[in-house]
């Protein structure tokens, strides 16, 4: 990795850091992002960017797996952390912005998706071996951290509208960072994609750190991301005394357990792999207590649009035939959803040949290994319907696996790979010529 030799290279990589750093000390999981939000917005328009929130970035009916509870909560945190009252009001309780610079010049409309959300089911290694541990960045919340990387994603993102406010005179046309909310569990980009906000994109540009690339390389998604969907998965039984009134009772549990059991006995396809997995089963009242109710989540996945929607159903007539044989009522609600991946080729090359200029960048290579599912593909589709082009790119770096309590990167080094393919993706599409 080159060491950054100018000022303007130097305070770049150290404000990425820094707000990489506040970002993963303060996590907020999807939907509640207030006050990350918050500050994005700030950083955005001190630069001079054009900020959208609310309903003109996030179409409310859209959203999926929110719990409402939760963001009162989180919105009293955020204001209690900082968060600027003002800007939590334009935002009304939907989180997630983007920031738009437009030129004034003829030109493309280019955007770039940055991921803002933290993981819910993690609490982070407290080991002073664990960096962020060590040096006092650690998230203090349980159950709530940053195990995937989208704190370095927004990082990037801001330090992306700096370069792009600091080189304003070289650009043309119009570019638009989206930061969006709720990734994990795929439940944000189709609620950002119904705004509206990109369609009028030419060029859309997802990314992530990580994953199958290691420092130093660089990845072009060509396949590989799996079709998902994430179900929720309610039972309500009747209660009775366990022991005098046996008969009389209904158990939810009963049916969620035989669900459970069919639901990971799904035959499997022919047409494309699958994947499934019963995550968490919630039940009972009491040892003596019909249990009256069940809460199960669940996921499935596939290869192809059309595998995954014939798992998901295959799950919903599951839950309807164990209902009725157990004499229980049972809703299924959609929870998440992400598609598979379009492939613009002539972007993704523009994309490549940019990031074998990058310093730092030592290996460019095609990515096809099928991995998990992210929800940026909805947004790209929708670029792509509209008659744009999209392209998603992995941005190596070292780590000991995403989603686990020690998961961490060395930002020193990852963060300015990021910025650097960024701004060369942006020089070539929306540079003056």
């Amino acid at each position: 990795m080159q060491i950054p030799k100018t000022r303007e290279e130097t305070e770049a990589l150290e404000g990425m850091i820094a707000q990489r750093r506040d970002f993963h000390a303060h996590p907020e999981e999807g939907w509640c992002e207030f006050r990350t939000t918050a500050a994005i917005v700030r950083v955005l328009e001190n630069l001079g960017f054009a900020v959208l929130t609310g309903e003109d970035v996030i179409a409310p009916d859209a959203r999926m797996g929110v719990v409402e509870e939760r963001l009162a909560a989180a919105r009293h945190k955020a204001l209690e952390e900082g968060a600027e009252a003002t800007i939590l009001d334009r935002m009304s309780d939907l989180t997630g912005c983007v920031g738009v610079w437009k030129t004034g010049r003829p030109g493309p409309v280019t955007a770039l998706r940055f991921d803002i959300d933290a993981l819910r089911g993690v609490t982070e290694s407290s080991s002073p071996e664990h960096r962020p541990a060590a040096l006092g960045f650690a998230s203090p919340v349980p159950n709530v951290c940053h195990a995937c990387g989208h704190d370095a994603h927004t990082a990037v993102g801001l330090g992306v509208a700096r370069w792009i406010a600091s080189h304003a005179h070289e650009l043309t046309g119009t570019v638009k960072l989206l930061f969006q909310p709720a990734e994990e569990g795929v439940r944000g980009a189709a609620a950002m994609a119904a705004s509206g906000v990109v369609d009028d994109v030419d060029n859309l540009i997802g990314a992530h750190l990580g994953t199958f690339c290691r420092q130093g390389e660089v990845g072009l998604c060509r396949a590989g991301f799996l079709a998902s969907s994430k179900l929720d998965v309610h039972f309500h039984g009747i209660s009775s005394h366990a022991g005098a009134d046996p008969q009389k009772g209904r158990s939810a549990l009963m049916a969620a357990c035989a669900a459970a059991m069919m639901i990971q006995g799904i035959p499997r396809n022919g047409e494309g792999d699958t994947r499934v997995a019963v995550g968490t089963l919630h039940a009972g009242e009491g040892r003596n207590v019909t249990p009256v109710h069940a809460d199960m989540e669940l996921e499935v996945r596939g290869e192809t649009a059309e595998v995954n929607d014939y798992m998901r159903d295959s799950v919903y007539r599951i839950v309807d035939g164990v209902a009725r044989s157990y004499e229980v009522k049972a809703e299924v609600e959609l929870a998440g959803e992400a598609t598979t991946l379009p492939l613009c080729e002539d972007l993704l090359e523009i994309a490549g040949d940019c990031a074998k200029d990058v310093p730092g960048v030592e290996k460019v290579m095609p990515i096809t290994k099928k991995a998990g599912s992210e929800d940026c593909p909805i947004l790209m589709r929708r670029v792509v319907a509209h008659g744009g082009r999209a392209a998603y790119l992995l941005i190596g770096a070292d780590q000991n696996g995403h989603h686990r309590a020690d998961f961490d990167i060395v930002d020193e080094k990852s963060l300015p790979v990021g910025l650097g393919v960024a701004a060369k993706i942006i020089e070539r599409l929306n540079g003056r010529r």
